[in-house]
């Protein structure tokens, strides 16, 4: 994406530029096997994370 085009999209109001990134953001989502595959690490830090919440729920952050 080029700079002229990122500046025309900062030109849309805040809720249109919510809304672009949520059409964006869908258009992904209903194709997730086109999504990358997690490496071994990503995926072990992730299993780190959720076993550290279980743990210790009230050191998430909101």
């Amino acid at each position: 994406m080029n700079e002229a085009m990122i500046g025309e999209l900062l030109k849309l109001s805040p809720a249109e530029r919510i809304q672009l990134a949520e059409d964006l953001w869908d258009s992904v989502a209903v194709r997730p096997d086109l999504l990358p595959v997690l490496s071994d690490n990503q995926r072990q830090e992730i299993e780190r994370r959720v076993a550290e919440h279980v743990r210790d729920p009230g050191s998430a952050l909101t």
